[in-house]
């Protein structure tokens, strides 16, 4: 533990909790065509209490594109037909608060990404698996440095 601590230390980690025991759930789910990326995985975590949710990985394709492009207060919106293919992020609050990144690509391998928003409409199916560890609790609360709701994780 004190060469873990000690690397903490040096990543300049604000903080990290660990569990010692194998505590992690894993839900697997799939969205149909016409159902919004962002509202139907929150609202599976809500339904099920999900304290520490984690997406671990994610395959589909969108009709309809919203993102926030890095460091930009507007919205890019497109339709079409895209790839997902990275989606990572965290949910806190029990699907209330998330933080949520994803990445498409187009029919030309063209590859776009960002902070996911609502308004992602599935165009054939997003097969998504997610991990909750019963152990933690992740919430969200202004950090007085960024300004911005960033993930607090609580031990249980």
């Amino acid at each position: 533990m004190l060469k873990l601590n000690a690397f903490m230390l040096l990543a300049g980690f604000i903080s990290l909790v660990s569990c010692q025991q194998n505590n992690v759930e894993m839900y697997a789910l799939r969205l149909k065509p016409g159902m919004d990326l962002k509202q139907e995985m929150a609202q599976f975590v809500e339904t099920n209490q999900l304290q520490s949710a984690s997406v671990s990985t994610c395959v589909g394709s969108l009709r309809e594109l919203i993102i926030r492009p890095a460091n930009q207060k507007e919205l890019l919106h497109l339709k079409g037909h895209y790839e997902i293919v990275s989606l990572t992020g965290t949910f806190a609050d029990h699907g209330k608060n998330n933080h949520i990144h994803i990445s498409v690509s187009d029919s030309t391998g063209n590859t776009i990404g960002g902070h996911l928003v609502d308004g992602n409409i599935i165009y054939t199916t997003a097969e998504i698996v997610l991990l909750n560890n019963k152990d933690l609790n992740f919430t969200r609360v202004v950090d007085p440095e960024t300004t911005f709701y960033e993930l607090e994780v609580v031990g249980n």
